[in-house]
């Protein structure tokens, strides 16, 4: 939950077309795939700039499929994270399912870009890797195989 020491220093955005704009950018400053936080109805979101911490509300829970790696993500109504250049760390409000189990998401990262994996930590310290184009937004993923399917006709 954001505090008010962390609201007084941050950037407050309000409305849903705008915080969503806002979430994608903050993606791109961050450098990680724009479909990781597929959040609807984003009623505020907030950035503090100094410290890197990032809040997102939104109306309702929201469980999300990721088809391309077979999991289902939990969001709860706020989510939260302190983030930096390719990481977010002490994420909250995010969990996904192993198994029958919901694990708490606490980290989100890529160590090494070039590889084209990111990695989820969970607090009880297990952690796993996928493909980063798993987590791209669908018209970005078209955009990148109309842009393929050009270059190889050239």
């Amino acid at each position: 939950m954001a505090t008010q020491q962390q609201r007084e220093e941050a950037e407050i955005y309000e409305g849903e077309a705008l915080c969503k704009q806002k979430s994608l950018l903050l993606m791109d400053e961050i450098l990680l795939p724009r479909g990781l936080l597929p959040l609807e109805n984003i009623f505020e979101m907030g950035y503090n700039r100094t410290t890197g911490f990032v809040w997102l509300k939104q109306r309702n829970k929201k469980e999300h499929r990721f088809h391309n790696i077979g999991r289902t993500v939990s969001f709860d109504k706020e989510v939260t994270a302190f983030v930096e250049e390719h990481r977010m760390r002490r994420l909250t409000g995010v969990k996904t399912k192993e198994l029958f189990i919901w694990l708490t998401i606490s980290e989100i990262f890529v160590d090494d870009p070039a590889s084209g994996k990111i990695s989820f930590g969970s607090s009880s310290g297990i952690a796993r890797s996928y493909p980063l184009s798993a987590f791209a937004l669908q018209e970005d993923q078209t955009s990148q195989q109309h842009q393929n399917a050009v270059a190889r006709k050239k």
